[in-house]
Parts: C-alpha cells; structure tokens; sequence
C-alpha cells in the first residue's frame, strides 16, 4: 500500500525526536542546574549507552524477530516518551536527567532499528531506497529538537522536551494503526541468544557492519559538536553572530535529503559502491576541517559543515541495507538491533575522546580524529568485498 512508507517515515521522524531533545535545551539546562560544560557529552553518551544498553537486550532476546515489530516499536515509542517527559518535572537535577536520557535511549532501541526491521519487511526490493527515507526521518527527528528551541527561545527548556514526547506518542500510535506487519516478516523460531552473533561468519555481512561501524565513529560526534562549533565561531569572530540552534538545526538537517538522494543513486550505480564513496567524501572531510573550521569568515565554516553533514550521512542507509541483505532472514531484525548496538558502542568513545582531549588550542584540529572511522570502514569494505 502507498501510504506504508511515509507513515514509517513520519512516525520515525516523530519518534527519533527524542533523540538529541537534551542537546537542543543543553544551555538551559547547564544555567539553570550549574553543571560543568562537559555535561554535554556526558549528556549526548547517556542517550547512546542506554541505546546500546537496549539494542543488546533485543538482540539476545530477538525481541524484533519474535514479536510483531509494528507493536515494539509502539509500545516503546510510549515508554520513550513518557521518561522523556519525566525530565520536566520539578526538582529534576542533573544526575536524574542523565539517568532519565539513558532509559530514553533503552528504549530508543525498539524505534530505530525496529522501524528498519519493519521497512525492510514491506521492502525487499529498492531496500536502499525505502532506508534512504528512514533515517532521513532519523536525521530530521534529531535536529527539530534544536528547531524547536529555535522557535521557543522565550519559554522554558521544559517546553522543548515535552513537545518532543509529545511527537514520539503521536508517531507510535500513527505506527500500530496504520502499519501492519510486511508481507516478508519471517518470525524467529525462538530464543537463541547466539543468533546475534551469527551473521559476522559472513564476509560480505562482516563488511558491511565494519563499514557500518567506522560511520558511526564520525556520525554522532560529528552531531554533538555542531552546535559546540557555530557557539566557537561565534567566539571567535565578534561580528558572526550566529543563530545556533537555527543552524544546528538547519545543518544537521541537510543529511536528510542527502539520505534519500543516496538511496535513489544507489538503484544505479550500486549500494556498496555509493556507501563507499559517500564515505571516503566524509573521511576527506575530517581530514580538511582545520582549512576551513574557524579559519576566516564565520559563514566558510557554515558552509564547511553543511557540506560534510550531507556527506557524513548518505551511507548510512545504504550500510543498514547491506547488512538487512546479507543478514539470515530469520534474524534480520536481531542482525539490524545488534549492529546498531555495536555502532553506538563506538560513538561514545569517539564523543568522549573528543571532549578529554579538545583544547582552547587545538579547536580547529581536534576533529581529524574522525577521519580513524571512515579509514577503518573503508579498508573493510574495500578488502572484504568485490564490486
């Protein structure tokens, strides 16, 4: 049916909100809590373990293989939302968020790659297509919470959140009412805690979660950092005066049509060979940033991001589609959990090495240290697979 795709796309898209909701408000939050600038990373890796915390529990368990993934992602689109909510309440101080943004990236895990699961259900042909739009969606849902602060700037942090659950209930119910079950749900034939692992026996599978885990490195860091340049630039060059969270907003969101327009280039030159060359764009990018981050006027290191945010995410649909490809169909949606979880894993190290190590000096240098992601992904896929 015609409507399948965008409703998966738009309850994504609400749902994935919830994702970066403390990063948009995080000024407001270290004002008004007196909280160090470091809780920033501390904030953004609270998310990610609790996703990776999640992802590991429904793959041993084959959660999305078991069970209808229209329902999980419905029922944890709600918890989602309600602990998300939980954070405005009074007296919530700093260390009750951070534990508040982890069960909201637990259950985070039933979301993003479950709605994959259910995509690649209703999808098997044009796959990278049909991924191309969901994480776009994905892309979207994590920058409008710095639109929404954009749009509230005069009303409390609190707003900002709750508009976020608010969305993340509405995309659930839009899921489990108009969704059903694809036609290529194989269900899993029970409890196997190995399964997970099973798949990495498979060079091509193998290649493409490595690839996979290399992007990540440079994805998520990459996001929580943007805001953390434009506020540099700002300091930088007196007269910049840039909209932060307009920006933030505005650059994180340009992946989300570059997702689609890899996943439509895909269907002619190849999936494998758009990923990798998305990817070696991305790696080059890291490698450049000290010629243009910081480096003259505040509007080249604006165009600088919003170029290396469309490269840094149109292979992301196309590793999840090689991955639901070469995965054992009856543990696709186990295979898709537990490479997110992997991916995760790593963005925490990346965003926290970033912050031990980032200097008043080194500012314009420090993000090279993406570039060991993209190197990583790239020997894998180039070594590991042919054409």
């Amino acid at each position: 049916m015609k409507r399948i795709l965008p409703v998966i796309v738009l309850s994504q898209f609400f749902c994935t909100s919830l994702w970066f909701a403390g990063n948009a408000v995080m000024g407001d939050i270290a004002r008004q809590l007196q909280v160090e600038p470091s809780y920033l990373a501390y904030l953004t890796s609270a998310v990610q373990l609790g996703f990776i915390t999640g992802t590991l529990v429904f793959a041993i368990l084959g959660i999305a293989d078991r069970f209808s993934p229209v329902r999980v992602f419905f029922i944890c689109a709600l918890i989602a939302a309600v602990i998300n909510a939980f954070a405005c309440l009074p007296g919530t101080n700093a260390t009750a968020i951070l534990v508040l943004r982890y069960i909201t990236g637990f259950f985070l895990a039933g979301v993003y790659p479950v709605g994959m699961k259910i995509a690649s259900d209703h999808y098997p042909q044009g796959l990278g297509k049909a991924l191309g739009f969901l994480v776009g969606a994905l892309v979207l849902g994590t920058s409008f919470p710095h639109l929404l602060k954009s749009m509230m700037s005069a009303l409390p942090w609190r707003y900002v959140v709750l508009s976020t659950s608010v969305l993340a209930a509405f995309g659930g119910w839009a899921m489990v009412l108009l969704v059903p079950d694809g036609p290529e749900r194989k269900p899993g034939a029970g409890l196997n805690p190995a399964v997970f692992l099973k798949g990495f026996g498979n060079r091509r599978f193998s290649a493409a979660a490595f690839g996979y885990f290399g992007h990540m490195w440079e994805l998520y860091a990459f996001w929580a950092f943007v805001p953390v340049m434009l506020i540099a630039c700002n300091g930088r060059f007196a007269t910049a005066n840039l909209n932060v969270p307009l920006l933030s907003f505005f650059i994180i969101g340009l992946g989300a049509p570059s997702c689609a327009v890899s996943g439509i280039i895909s269907k002619y030159i190849g999936v494998k060979k758009t990923a990798t060359i998305a990817l070696a764009i991305s790696c080059a990018c890291c490698l450049v940033s000290p010629l243009f981050l910081f480096a003259g006027p505040a509007w080249v290191t604006v165009v600088f991001l919003s170029v290396w945010s469309i490269a840094i995410i149109a292979d992301s649909p196309l590793f999840s589609t090689l991955v639901a490809q070469n995965a054992d169909q009856q543990s696709k949606g186990t295979a898709l959990t537990i490479v997110n979880c992997i991916g995760f894993a790593v963005t925490i190290v990346s965003i926290q090495l970033i912050t031990a190590l980032q200097t008043a000096q080194n500012t314009r240098y420090i993000y090279m240290i993406l570039a060991i992601g993209p190197v990583f992904g790239l020997v894998n896929l180039l070594r590991r697979t042919d054409g």
